[in-house]
């Protein structure tokens, strides 16, 4: 059987695609270009949604808290081998009213539900990978997204990086800062990833992703000994 993983995020999961108010195709998201590096031998399953929380309801758009769809999105895609989660962005919306110590505890919320639910991890156990996602520019504040995501975003989502890094090291998770690789900008909305932001996402995870389930089925097999 092929190595389930689960890519759990944003819009920038999702794909949207800031320059057509669209959604890249198969050949440029990152979801997408990672299962053509990784080969046959890895399932990898888009969960993506536009607006998505960490934790937190949004009084605007009903469905988008991370933390109530965790559940039965892991237990439709069982046995899931490694859950890839890339959240954050929209946590930093101003209506929120929430610190980047904050986002990061709804971060941890989101990941112990993750681990509780037990049936839905593969026989390796749970395996999680944090993604930082990419920083919001300060420019963002003369776009039109200024408008829905308010007040100081942009230094919200720079200081996400340290702080989900303490989280997984608190709950054993294996941690990815985007920022470290994607250097590509959108100058539409300056949030969203560009195409060659999905290619550099993408190309880095191909190359961590292998190790990290290995490293798992090598740490399993000792256990078994």
């Amino acid at each position: 059987m092929r190595k389930h993983i689960v890519c759990f995020g944003d819009s920038n999961t999702h794909g949207y695609k800031a320059v057509t108010n669209g959604r890249f195709d198969e050949t440029e998201r990152w979801t997408c270009l990672l299962q053509q590096k990784l080969g046959d031998e890895y399932l990898v399953i888009e969960e993506g949604l536009g607006g998505r929380t960490t934790c937190f309801d949004d009084p605007i758009y009903e469905g988008l808290s991370g933390l109530d769809y965790i559940f039965p999105c892991l237990m439709s895609h069982e046995p899931v081998d490694l859950l890839v989660i890339m959240l954050g962005t929209n946590d930093t919306k101003e209506r929120f009213g929430v610190n980047p110590a904050c986002i990061a505890q709804g971060l941890k919320r989101l990941i112990d539900k993750a681990k509780a639910s037990t049936d839905a991890w593969g026989a390796g156990g749970s395996k999680i990978l944090i993604v930082t996602p990419k920083n919001i520019e300060k420019e963002y504040e003369q776009t039109e997204v200024f408008g829905v995501m308010g007040r100081g975003c942009a230094e919200k989502s720079e200081g996400l990086a340290a702080e989900y890094e303490k989280i997984a090291r608190l709950t054993g998770c294996a941690f990815f800062d985007a920022n470290s690789v994607v250097t590509a900008y959108n100058h539409v909305d300056y949030m969203h990833l560009t195409e060659e932001g999905h290619r550099q996402l993408a190309e880095a995870l191909a190359e961590r992703i292998p190790k990290l389930l290995k490293q798992e089925s090598v740490q399993t097999s000792s256990q078994d000994c």
